[in-house]
């Protein structure tokens, strides 16, 4: 066969495999954490392909008079976390989830308060409320829904965090906080420290 035909083979093969992927993609997605079951958005796909034009790096000079103590962007709309390190020496950007709706999401300046290896998990009054079903108390370990590590903000329980539930990274999945990849938050999790400031928009 020649080239030029083995050519047109791979494209057609390639076009075929991303229609099909496309198709699952769009295949609203469920999540089973205990009694909990979170849906994610009906066609993540179409946010990835957004997500690939604003996943990009940023200077720090618009958001942050310094870098002091570290810095940490937290953009809601492309579900990227910037991190720039106090002598600017260190830069990382991860993908996140964000909150499920606009109504759970917060924007502004904050800092980290404390950090947690490990951390325990409780459902907050209004999770409660809203999903009575759920335990009221959930251990370190790999059901709990802040991953192996936790960084919390200066915010009434707001925090970055890791998931045991990859899926979760890249869409809109939580109840307020920023998820990241567990190998993420823990390399994160070194590079920041007790009043890294953090910015949300």
């Amino acid at each position: 066969m020649s080239s030029d035909k083995l050519g047109r083979l791979d494209r057609r093969s390639f076009i075929g495999a991303a229609a099909a992927l496309g198709a699952l993609a769009a295949t609203p997605v469920r999540a089973q954490f205990g009694a909990e079951t979170t849906e994610y958005e009906a066609d993540p796909s179409s946010n990835f392909r957004r997500n690939i034009s604003s996943f990009r790096a940023l200077d720090w000079r618009p958001y942050f008079e310094n870098t002091k103590g570290g810095a940490v962007l937290v953009d809601i709309t492309s579900r990227a976390l910037h991190f720039w390190s106090e002598d600017q020496t260190i830069y990382r950007l991860f993908p996140t989830s964000v909150p499920l709706t606009e109504d759970l999401t917060r924007r502004g300046r904050t800092q980290i308060v404390r950090k947690v290896v490990g951390p325990e998990w409780r459902p907050t009054p209004a999770m409660r409320e809203r999903n009575p079903e759920w335990p009221e108390y959930v251990g370190p370990g790999p059901d709990n829904p802040l991953g192996t590590h936790a960084l919390y903000l200066s915010w009434e329980y707001y925090r970055i965090h890791g998931t045991h539930d990859t899926r979760k990274i890249g869409r809109r999945s939580s109840n307020g906080c920023v998820g990241l990849y567990n190998e993420h938050i823990a390399e994160l999790y070194g590079l920041t420290k007790i009043g890294t400031q953090v910015l949300l928009i």
